[in-house]
């Protein structure tokens, strides 16, 4: 006789990073072949404060063992409402169960910002430890692909590569060009899916502000004026990552992107990373991905933005 598991359900803490992010690790391996996740990501997630933990975030324990993990945030104020989830593949019920909670909870934020209709966004591996079926039952369609791509450092990485004439790089160690850096974020990226506008304020919760290097986001300015930003980070295990790069409309098509690239690849190769990477829109209009791909960087794997639309009732 077949006897159902035992699933106990409770929200998380933040002494429970380690035990997430071990999840997310394992989850990982299964996916892509590798542990992705480092600690301080499952740290800013737990502790962003506009989570409430206690109402925003589940962990499912089989046997005292973590098989799934749901969190619900709100950066839009309205009726955009994002979730994570993620559950071991032999554990699809305590996994949907999570997910039920975290769509009862999305309707509630959502409610609360007076929408009519929540708008629910998740994003899973292209070929993901969860199983898909429960998602389409449940009413989740994919709606965009995002691509990981990477790229091997070395030899002539090395080189710092002399920039188009009139473009000088600044890097973002004095406030006013963190808070510059934020709005070229917010300009360049205005028109890209899925963007949400934030603060200054709320950017820096967002991205974990206490684990950025700042002299590894710069600035370029062509012929005095300020014209692209580069935000990269150099505290994942795995590799060095170029989180966001925007060109101002009137300033692409002139070499700026490319010598970011470069540049950033020089100087990750310089502080001993043998890879860097980033993430990708496939139906980015400006062209980033062919860009990309012309500096030699390679797919890794694919993240599916998948959507579900609930009433607020």
């Amino acid at each position: 006789m077949h006897t159902a598991p035992l699933i106990d359900i409770r929200p998380a803490t933040l002494a429970d990073a380690s035990l997430v992010c071990d999840l997310l690790n394992a989850v990982d391996t299964i996916e892509i072949g590798r542990p992705d996740t480092d600690l301080h990501a499952v740290e800013t997630d737990l502790g962003h404060p506009e989570v409430d933990l206690a109402r925003d975030s589940w962990l499912a324990f089989e046997d005292g063992r973590l098989v799934a993990y749901a969190i619900v945030w709100d950066d839009s104020g309205a009726e955009r409402i994002d979730l994570d989830h993620y559950v071991l593949p032999d554990h699809q019920e305590a996994g949907e169960r999570l997910l039920a909670l975290a769509e009862e909870r999305a309707v509630q934020r959502a409610g609360g910002n007076g929408a009519a209709r929540a708008v629910l966004h998740l994003q899973l591996n292209s070929r993901p430890a969860t199983d898909l079926a429960v998602l389409k039952r449940r009413g989740w369609s994919p709606v965009r692909r995002y691509q990981a791509l990477t790229r091997a450092l070395g030899g002539m990485d090395h080189r710092v590569p002399e920039p188009p004439a009139g473009l000088v790089l600044r890097d973002c160690a004095e406030e006013a060009d963190r808070r510059l850096a934020h709005a070229l974020l917010q300009e360049t990226f205005r028109e890209h899916f899925d963007h949400q506008p934030r603060s200054y304020e709320q950017w820096l919760d967002d991205i974990g502000a206490r684990h950025i290097d700042w002299s590894l986001v710069w600035i370029a300015a062509l012929d005095g004026a300020d014209a692209a930003v580069m935000l990269t980070r150099d505290d994942r295990a795995a590799m060095g990552w170029i989180s966001n790069l925007g060109v101002r409309r009137d300033a692409r098509g002139r070499g700026i992107a490319g010598h970011l690239l470069r540049h950033a690849f020089a100087v990750y190769a310089a502080r001993g990373r043998d890879t860097l990477g980033l993430g990708v829109d496939t139906l980015n209009a400006t062209g980033a991905l062919r860009l990309y791909e012309a500096h030699g960087m390679a797919p890794d794997f694919s993240v599916d933005t998948w959507e579900a639309v609930l009433p607020v009732t």
